[in-house]
């Protein structure tokens, strides 16, 4: 059971921290409206990974085709996250409460992780083969695993939030213009990368 511990907080901490789509929301989400919001993107795993792996599970039992439907997922999160960048990009001030805006973090953070096709890659080549393994070994294998990747997952990007939302307040005028408008920047290069690998993909298929 120890190896399955080991290799969840490993798995778990190497993906909280690794630049990608979800970091990059925790980052605007807590610039923007604060640490809360950006704490609140950090739990959105544990909300919609739970229908991934049940999809990794169904596809590595069945081992079919996969790569029409993750060039589709792809494409889709290559739109939604373009969307998310140019947001950020015409930013102009950092409050806790924007007029007329409603941060929806959580959902933001959902919709693009659904939509996420490296998240659906992770679990059917590495996530959903680890599980498979250790159940053969009863409960406790998996189980470890998967406590130790979601508690590192989700502990490394709430803390990324809380070191970012205590310096905040440093970032005013055109330094807050200026990251934010870099975000965004590294968004739209996400978005292109997920939009070139999705028609990869389906131009494979």
């Amino acid at each position: 059971m120890i190896e399955f511990l080991l290799a969840g907080a490993t798995l778990g901490l190497a993906s909280g921290i690794s630049p990608g789509p979800i970091l990059a929301l925790v980052l605007t989400q807590t610039l923007r409206y604060g640490r809360r919001e950006g704490i609140l993107v950090s739990f959105a795993p544990l909300i919609s990974d739970l229908p991934i792996v049940a999809f990794a599970i169904l596809f590595l039992s069945r081992l079919s085709d996969t790569g029409p439907l993750m060039g589709v997922i792809s494409v889709g999160g290559a739109v939604f996250l373009a969307v998310l960048g140019f947001e950020s990009f015409r930013s102009r001030m950092a409050v806790a409460s924007p007029a007329g805006a409603e941060p929806r973090s959580l959902f933001k953070a959902v919709t693009l992780n659904l939509l996420n096709p490296h998240v659906y890659l992770f679990w059917i080549t590495v996530g959903a083969p680890l599980v498979l393994r250790g159940s053969a070994k009863g409960l406790a294998a998996p189980a470890a695993f998967l406590v130790a990747f979601y508690v590192c997952l989700v502990g490394s990007k709430v803390t990324i939030a809380i070191l970012l939302g205590r310096a905040r307040h440093l970032l005013t005028g055109n330094g807050y213009v200026y990251t934010m408008r870099f975000i965004g920047g590294a968004m739209f290069l996400l978005a292109m990368w997920l939009l070139a690998q999705g028609l990869h993909q389906l131009d494979r298929s």
